[in-house]
C-alpha cells in the first residue's frame, strides 16, 4: 500500500518503520525543523505532503501524527482520502485543556478544579489569593517545562512561575493536586465506533529511577489489552466519550490520562493521537498488519485486531540535551567522526532488531547513528506474560546497545508490577 505519513516531530516514528518493514511504500514528511535531519537513510522523504497527494492517490493511506494537521486531516476526508491520526476537534482537546475538562463535565465525569491563564503574572497573583498544592503546565511538548507542586502554600509553584515570566511562556494552566494512580486508558476510533481492544498504559515521566527528577516526555510505559468493556476504568471514563468522538469526526487513538485513588477518578488531559513511546509499544503487541488495521480505521470500518495478551514495556534510550531545549547539537554538515553512531555488542537477530524502534535516527553506509537535536534516540520494546517477564526481556536487550552517552531509567515497570497494578486491582477499577 502507498502510504503519505506526515509528520510534526516524528512521535509516530516507530510506526512509520513498522509499515516499511511491512513493504508498504512510505514518503515521509517532517514538518519541525528540529527533526528534518531525521530517518535520512531510512525512508524516502519529502519536502512538501500536499504535492504527494495524486501519489498516494484515494487507495493510498495518509497518516498525520501530530496535533497541528487536525483541520486538513479534515478537509482531506472530504475529498475521499482516506486519513486517520485525529480530527480538528481531537486537536482542540489536546490544545484547550478547558474545552476537554468543559466536554469531561458534560459526560458526568468529576474533573478536578483547574485554571488557565495568559501570564505568569495572572497565575502567581492566583496562587496567592488560593494558596494550595498545584500542578503547572504549558501546551508545549517540552515536558520539563511543567512541574508538580511541593509545597502546601504553593510558594514552589510561584517560583516556577516566575522562571515562565522569564522565558515569555504562555498560555499557563493551574490544576490542583489529587494523591492516587497516574494511569490512562485508550482505544481506536473510527469515526463512528470503537475499534479493536482497550489499552491500559502506565507511563514513567520523570527522569530518573524511583520517579524523581524533571518530568520528560517519556523514560518508559507498560501497557497491556483488555476487550472488557465493563471494566470499571474504561466504562466510567473512555467509553462516555463515543457521541462526542462522532461528533467531531475523530479517526485515531484516542487517550484520557487519569488520577485515581479507592473512591475517586479525575480526568487530566486527552491525548488524540499517536503517542511516543506508547505508540511504538502497540506495533509490540500487535499482530495483524498495520497497513490493514489503520486503513480500517481511517474508512470507518470494523477490524478484528489479532494482538498479543499479557504486558508490554518501552524504555526509552536517551542522550543529552534531552530532556531539556536542545543547543543544536547536530547539522548536515558534521563528519561522521562526530555523529553519535548506533553500535551493539553483537550482530541481533530479525526478531531482536523489531523490539528496536528509531526516534531521532538516520542510517548511512556506516550504519546508524543519532541526527536529532533533543536526545529521544530510540525505544526497546519487550513483551511478556508477566510485567516482570516483559522487564527482564527489554533490558537484556538494551545492555547489547551501545550509544555515546545513552542514558536510560532502569526500573521501567517495577513499581507498577509491585505496587499499581495490586491496589488498581484491590481498589476495582481493573
Amino acid at each position: 500500500m502507498k502510504v503519505l505519513f506526515v509528520s510534526g516531530e516524528l512521535i509516530g516514528s516507530g510506526l512509520c518503520q513498522k509499515l516499511i518493514k511491512e513493504g508498504n511504500e512510505v514518503k515521509l514528511y517532517i514538518h519541525k525543523p528540529d527533526w528534518k535531519h531525521c530517518y535520512s537513510g531510512i525512508v524516502e522523504k519529502i519536502n512538501d505532503w500536499k504535492e504527494h497527494l495524486d501519489w498516494v492517490g484515494k487507495n493510498g493511506l495518509i497518516i498525520f501524527d501530530d496535533v497541528i494537521f487536525g483541520s486538513e486531516q479534515d478537509e482531506l476526508r472530504t475529498q475521499g482520502y482516506t486519513v486517520i491520526g485525529s480530527s480538528k476537534g481531537g486537536d482542540e482537546l489536546e490544545l484547550q485543556r478547558k474545552l476537554f475538562h468543559d466536554v469531561a463535565r458534560s459526560l458526568n465525569l468529576d474533573i478536578l478544579d483547574s485554571y488557565d491563564f495568559e501570564t505568569a503574572v495572572d497565575a502567581i497573583n492566583f496562587i496567592k489569593s488560593a494558596p494550595d498544592r498545584w500542578v503547572l503546565k504549558q501546551s508545549s511538548h517540552l515536558s520539563f517545562l511543567n512541574f508538580i507542586g511541593t509545597a502546601a502554600d504553593g510558594s514552589d509553584i510561584i517560583e516556577k512561575l516566575q522562571q515562565y515570566q522569564d522565558r515569555g511562556i504562555t498560555p499557563i494552566h493551574l490544576q490542583k493536586y489529587a494523591n492516587g494512580i497516574e494511569i490512562g486508558v485508550a482505544r481506536y476510533f473510527n469515526g463512528t465506533d470503537w475499534v479493536g481492544p482497550i489499552e491500559i498504559n502506565h507511563e514513567h515521566k520523570k527522569l530518573k529511577n524511583g520517579d524523581i527528577g524533571p518530568l520528560t516526555p517519556e523514560m518508559g510505559t507498560v501497557m497491556w489489552y483488555t476487550e472488557n468493556e465493563d471494566l470499571p476504568l474504561y466504562k466510567e471514563t473512555l467509553a462516555k466519550f463515543k457521541p462526542y468522538l462522532q461528533q467531531i469526526a475523530f479517526h485515531g487513538d484516542f487517550d484520557i490520562n487519569l488520577i485515581v485513588d479507592e473512591n475517586n477518578l479525575w480526568p487530566l488531559e486527552a491525548t488524540p493521537r499517536f503517542g511516543t513511546p506508547s505508540t511504538q509499544l502497540q506495533v509490540q503487541l500487535h499482530n495483524s498488519p498495520w497497513s490493514e488495521f489503520l486503513e480500517s480505521v481511517g474508512k470507518g470500518l470494523p477490524y478484528n485486531l489479532e494482538y498479543k495478551n499479557g504486558y508490554g514495556v518501552v524504555v526509552s534510550i536517551v542522550v543529552d540535551p534531552f530532556p531539556y531545549e536542545p543547543n543544536r547539537s547536530f547539522s548536515e554538515t558534521q563528519n561522521d567522526f562526530t555523529k553519535k553512531r548506533i553500535s551493539f555488542s553483537e550482530a541481533l537477530t530479525p526478531e531482536e532488531f523489531n523490539h528496536i524502534h528509531f526516534e531521532e535516527v538516520s542510517k548511512d553506509e556506516n550504519g546508524f547513528y543519532w541526527s536529532g537535536n533533543h536526545g529521544t534516540v530510540l525505544h526497546v520494546t519487550a513483551h511478556g506474560s508477566t510485567i516482570d517477564i516483559a522487564i527482564d526481556a527489554a533490558y537484556t536487550l538494551i545492555k547489547k546497545i551501545h550509544i555515546d552517552g545513552m542514558y536510560y531509567r532502569t526500573d521501567i515497570g517495577k513499581r507498577v508490577a509491585e505496587i499499581d497494578l495490586p491496589t488498581l486491582k484491590e481498589w476495582g477499577w481493573i
